[in-house]
């Protein structure tokens, strides 16, 4: 039951965010833009639920010369392809903002396991052991409030188990407003 009332709350949330938030939107894609060369926007390959493929929207953070596919956390030195205003908007958690087209298509969710990217069959799998690829995936989730880029692949999944039996409103309501706290400290992230 809380499944067809958290596409609800999802679709109407993101498509409210997306309203207010269309200034900050226009002037993050502005400076995007101007700082440099290339598309404010990037798109990515994703796992979404069931494994079904589909493409994540971000703003970009990285140079357009950057390797495409591969997790940062997987790049040979990644700070050399963050720009000064991609390293900004990573602190925040700002780049992620266009998301919420993802979430209002319905191909995420507001809160559940993060979308890994189509090549992580390491997490995929590890996911499918726990039935994690069930569920849609998040914009944030238990967890990123847990460690959130810090995590091994194994904890990582580990945590997506636990959200996924103790999904529920208040569970992900207080996932929600822990995530906001970090990302306005700018906790977690390897930049």
């Amino acid at each position: 039951m809380y499944h067809s009332f958290k596409r609800l709350i999802d679709f109407f949330a993101s498509l409210c965010l997306l309203l207010i938030l269309s200034p900050l939107f226009l002037v993050l894609y502005l400076a995007v833009r101007i700082e440099s060369k290339g598309p404010a926007f990037f798109k990515q390959k994703r796992v979404g639920r069931r494994q079904r493929i589909f493409w994540i929207y971000k703003f970009r953070t990285m140079r357009i010369d950057t390797p495409r596919d591969v997790p940062t956390h997987l790049m040979d030195r990644p700070d050399k392809y963050v720009t000064k205003m991609g390293a900004f908007l990573r602190r925040f958690s700002l780049d992620e903002i266009p998301q919420l087209y993802n979430i209002l298509k319905g191909e995420m969710s507001i809160v559940g396991p993060r979308p890994a990217l189509w090549n992580q069959f390491d997490l995929i799998n590890i996911r499918e052991s726990y039935n994690v690829n069930s569920i849609r995936p998040g914009l944030t989730g238990w967890a990123q409030v847990n460690g959130r880029d810090e995590l091994p692949i194994p904890v990582k999944a580990k945590f997506d188990k636990e959200y996924l039996e103790k999904e529920s409103f208040l569970f992900d309501l207080g996932i929600i407003f822990t995530t906001a706290k970090k990302a306005l400290a700018g906790e977690g992230i390897k930049r």
